[in-house]
């Protein structure tokens, strides 16, 4: 895999006046992402995770400092090109699906097409079919929302992000809405896809079980990373205490 930065975020800060005081979602902010990598940005609600996405999906922009993204500084895009990087090259899963109760499974999926323009309505369709497929959803493409459940819902939305390639895929909470067992297949789905496609996904949440997916975890509180958690650190943690476990079991 290509061992290059597809994310660079120098010094971001993003605050917001209420009256005369002014709060920092985001405080001196620095995070690099590795072309290919699964990150999971980690932090309970209130420490900047969504605006953090936000940055990086061009929904907002900084108070101060940059985003780099695959070596454009989309910091500095005026509105016409941010709509083109939205549009092309992010793809978002969110916590509560956000697809079109009025469309089948299929049709949610081929939006992301729709909106990019000059693909026919079959090719959109074929495609939207494959890429459900994909997610574990072949026999339901011609579903509406209300008849799939909450975890295959996500999958449409996951397929929705991923069928019109982009560069980085942002999930904000993908299994917030989720119960446990079925939060644990939207992971795992997300990074067998990840490690297929290649794909770059930045996943936000304060849920500490998406974290045995990721290549690193940023540890994000009051607007600032106060860590980063490298895997194989992450592993080796993992084995001691299971170790420790194992050993006071056995006495």
């Amino acid at each position: 895999m290509e061992n290059r930065q597809i994310v660079s975020i120098r010094n971001l800060r993003r605050s917001f006046k209420f009256g005369e005081s002014e709060i920092f979602a985001l405080n001196g902010v620095d995070l690099n992402v590795i072309k290919g990598d699964f990150i999971v940005v980690l932090g309970p609600s209130g420490a900047g995770k969504t605006t953090l996405l936000n940055m990086i999906g061009g929904i907002d922009k900084p108070t101060e400092g940059e985003v780099i993204i695959d070596g454009e500084r989309i910091t500095d895009y005026n509105l016409d090109r941010l709509n083109t990087y939205r549009r092309n090259d992010i793809g978002w899963v969110f916590q509560f699906f956000n697809i079109v109760a009025s469309l089948r499974a299929w049709e949610n999926v081929g939006l992301s097409l729709e909106f990019q323009g000059g693909i026919k309505k079959s090719e959109i369709k074929e495609q939207s079919f494959e890429i459900l497929k994909e997610v574990g959803l072949e026999g339901k493409e011609n579903r509406f929302p209300s008849q799939l459940s909450g975890g295959e819902q996500q999958r449409v939305a996951i397929a929705r992000a991923l069928i019109k390639k982009p560069k980085i895929i942002v999930a904000d909470e993908p299994t917030g809405n989720l119960d446990f067992v079925t939060g644990q297949n939207i992971g795992e789905l997300m990074r067998n896809l990840n490690k297929k496609e290649g794909t770059t996904f930045i996943v936000v949440s304060h849920d500490i079980n998406i974290t045995k997916y990721a290549d690193r975890v940023f540890h994000l509180k009051m607007g600032k990373i106060e860590k980063i958690e490298e895997k194989i650190l992450r592993e080796e943690k993992e084995q001691r205490e299971e170790r420790k476990e194992r050993e006071e079991g056995a006495l």
